[in-house]
């Protein structure tokens, strides 16, 4: 049995430790954790590869009622890389 991992709550999200069948799971409750410590602007970090961790991450944020917004991370942050996603507050 695996044991929990601790991860940071800080904004970031980088999916390259998680295997891609737990994307849905970790970017879910990320999203959950953040709005709790009223984290509103995230970065999600999937990787350029054939986009397959990509396109689960902008499915999952397209139905997600917390997300405001999202879009590619501009410049040399990561481009298509990386998302960056705006939430709704929690308050």
């Amino acid at each position: 049995m695996d044991e929990p991992v601790e991860y940071p709550i800080d904004g970031e999200l980088d999916l390259h430790q998680f295997s891609p069948r737990d994307t849905r799971e970790v970017v879910m409750e990320y999203i959950a954790e953040c709005r709790r410590q009223g984290i509103t602007s995230l970065r999600i970090v999937h990787g350029k590869g054939i986009g397959v961790q990509r396109r689960i991450v902008h499915s999952l944020l397209d139905e997600h009622e917390s997300v405001e917004g999202y879009r590619h991370e501009a410049g040399s942050g990561g481009g298509w890389g990386a998302t960056v996603v705006d939430l709704i507050s929690a308050e």
